[in-house]
């Protein structure tokens, strides 16, 4: 993709204000803002983009640059300015005019002065910003209340509020020919694998697109290249800064898009999307308790359904302790027919409850209860055990942690759904294969995604399967290749430490 010849300054300001005029078209563009002033006896301008300047900030410099004798500003000028007359933190000088038209729309403000070469630039914008608020994806009864925002300086600083670290990096990136978007890569350098950090910068240097207007979505399939049709949630989303320092203290990457409050996870395996953090902010005991329910409502959100339907066309695969399951009447709809109008009745309220305001949810779901639900049953339209187990399912979907995931879920519900209805036990083994196949052979930046199950680290699936206390988490996943692999000393060499130590004095 082509990209726009560099222009130097040129000591003629009136030849900068041209072409940045040009350039910006502010004859067109009303929030584009221009200036001209004196600076020191010198004819200047400067350059904003209405609705992020900070006026004060903005009239407090005015106020000093506009006042100053001609003797405090030669020779030398942007030497002088720069080093005794801006009192003001964030400030740069650019050499070509289209850095100072990039900086200029993306909210700082430029500022340039006749007979010199170089533009100043200010970063006095104030972006229009949210509160950070607790995700609604992501709730807690106890922890933390904030969360990620659309604004990325402040959604660096609270992770930086929560790992006070040097060794964190916040690494800025543009993507986009016209929308130059800035993403953030943050990593903690002495025990992220630097490979890995190479491998994600690569792949966002490659991007070559002229903007992102669906932010982090579109970074994640411009990475992720070959994944499209793949349902399998490649990275983990999170908006909760606590969730996303325990990873970078793990050995994970974070990119942090800017115009959005999901911060993407590389690499991600399919138990990372099982992890909640409310495991974390009970005891282990409790942990370890609500893990295992969330296993089995998701293991029901896929299975239920299926093999309902199986018992019910095949009754003799039931023991006979068992044969209360099947229906004793099928209805006016074959069974497949049912749980496929379930499955999209379900997907109509679902889609409604999220364009439905607040205030009318009561209404719509009264609607779903009475009008869908009873009188569906009354006419004939789905038996009673039908809704039950799509209820069930609905259950299960709506407990998965990771929404990517439980949509990754629903489509493989719906095509064991289909085999199980057209062919009976073969078609529910085919299917079996098929999605297992697609879950073994899928990879996260070269991580195999049902690691550690397969390949095989039993440690690491103890840790999976069990919610281990803080004090016996010593390891980072082995899977990352952290550069630092130890997080803490193990209980049984923190004695010796002691002891060490003890000797150490008993010796001086």
């Amino acid at each position: 993709m082509a990209t726009a010849e560099k222009i130097k300054v040129s000591k003629k300001l009136k030849e900068n204000i041209e072409i940045i005029k040009e350039q910006l078209d502010i004859d067109s563009n009303f929030d584009v803002m221009v200036r001209e002033i004196k600076v020191g006896g010198k004819d200047a301008a400067i350059f904003f983009m209405d609705g992020f300047a900070k006026d004060f900030i903005m009239l407090k410099i005015l106020e000093v640059l506009m006042h100053l004798p001609k003797e405090e500003v030669l020779p030398n000028t942007i030497q002088k300015l720069m080093q005794k007359h801006i009192g003001y933190l964030e400030v740069e000088t650019v050499e070509t005019v289209n850095d100072a038209i990039d900086q200029v729309l993306a909210g700082p403000l430029a500022l340039l002065i006749d007979g010199q070469d170089e533009i100043i630039v200010l970063d006095v914008r104030e972006y229009p910003a949210r509160g950070p608020e607790e995700p609604d994806l992501e709730k807690v009864v106890r922890g933390s209340r904030d969360g990620f925002v659309e604004t990325l300086v402040f959604n660096t600083a609270l992770i930086r509020r929560r790992i006070r670290d040097p060794q964190l990096r916040m690494e800025i990136m543009q993507v986009g020919t016209r929308s130059k978007n800035d993403i953030c890569i943050s990593y903690i350098k002495d025990i992220a694998n630097p490979e890995l950090v190479q491998q994600i910068k690569d792949l966002i240097n490659e991007i070559e697109i002229d903007g992102l207007p669906m932010a982090e979505k579109s970074v994640e399939e411009l990475i992720t290249p070959g994944s499209y049709w793949n349902p399998m949630p490649k990275v983990r989303y999170t908006e909760r800064p606590d969730v996303a320092a325990v990873h970078l203290l793990e050995g994970h990457v974070l990119v942090i898009v800017d115009n959005s409050p999901s911060v993407i996870i590389l690499p991600s395996t399919y138990w990372h999307h099982l992890q909640h953090v409310e495991e974390y902010r009970q005891s282990p005991t409790v942990g370890v308790y609500l893990r295992w329910i969330r296993f089995v409502a998701i293991f029901a959100s896929i299975f239920v359904l299926p093999l309902w339907l199986l018992v019910s066309l095949q009754p003799s695969l039931l023991p006979q302790w068992l044969n209360f399951i099947g229906p004793e009447e099928v209805g006016k709809v074959p069974l497949l027919g049912q749980f496929l109008l379930a499955e999209i009745s379900i997907d109509f309220m679902r889609m409604a409850a999220i364009h439905t305001p607040a205030p009318l949810a009561t209404s719509l779901g009264l609607i779903a209860a009475i009008l869908i639900g009873q009188v569906a049953i009354d006419i004939g339209l789905f038996i009673p055990e039908v809704l039950l187990y799509a209820a069930i399912a609905a259950v299960g979907t709506f407990s998965t942690p990771s929404y990517e995931l439980s949509n990754a879920n629903r489509l493989i519900r719906l095509f064991l759904l289909v085999a199980v209805g057209l062919f009976q036990l073969p078609g529910f083994i085919g299917a079996m294969i098929i999605s297992l196949g697609l879950v073994v052979f899928t990879k996260s930046f070269g991580v195999p995604y049902l690691w550690p199950l397969i390949p095989l680290n039993l440690a690491a699936l103890k840790g999976v399967l069990v919610r281990s206390p803080v004090p016996i988490q010593n390891v980072r996943p082995s899977m990352l290749k952290p550069q630092d692999k130890i997080r803490q000393a193990s209980p049984a060499m923190k004695p010796m430490k002691k002891e060490k130590g003890k000797n150490n004095k008993q010796e001086e």
